[in-house]
């Protein structure tokens, strides 16, 4: 049999176990739970600064090939040549189509409705390109041919702003 001190003790060692140990396993779960939170949170923003750099080393491309087609006056800024033969022409929608499939890539993967400050950031880039090509009246005039089959939301955004560029176009 166990005597009444071997038992007082082992009672005073469950209340200490009561009392300190389970404040504690739960303060050590947590912890452990907010360090997987943060972690999880860190791959995420990882995948997402990937993501946006990805899309940035295409649109390079992109433009490098805008570049190599000087005549076709692609540059966002500058105004379009209007006589452009029929192959030229060819070309020239083909980068549009270039252009848009990326454009929608980057609303797909990037846009979101709510977006915290760093994920603003990286859209903000897009938004701006996007503002800047849809200034381009050749560009929204090829628009609807161009949207035909892509995203229901990215081609609402996109002609949103081929509206507000309109109003402001000349």
């Amino acid at each position: 049999m166990i005597d009444d001190d071997t038992l007082r003790i082992w009672e005073f060692g469950s209340y200490l176990v009561t009392v300190f140990g389970l404040p504690l396993a739960a303060f050590a779960l947590w912890r452990e739970a907010r360090t997987e939170r943060d972690n999880e949170r860190e791959e995420i923003e990882q995948r997402d600064e990937e993501t946006y750099l990805q899309l940035s080393e295409q649109y390079t491309q992109f433009v490098e090939s805008v570049l190599r087609y000087p005549e076709l006056g692609l540059h966002p800024r500058l105004p379009a040549p209007a006589d452009l033969d029929p192959e030229q022409q060819a070309r020239k929608l083909l980068l549009f189509e270039m252009l848009i499939a990326l454009f929608e890539r980057a609303y797909i993967l990037l846009y979101e409705d709510a977006l915290d400050a760093q994920g603003a950031r990286r859209w903000q880039s897009w938004a701006d390109y996007m503002t800047q090509w849809s200034a381009r009246r050749d560009f929204r005039e090829a628009l609807p041919d161009l949207l035909i089959g892509e995203d229901p939301e990215f081609s609402r955004y996109i002609r949103g702003l081929c509206e507000q560029a309109e109003g402001r176009t000349p």
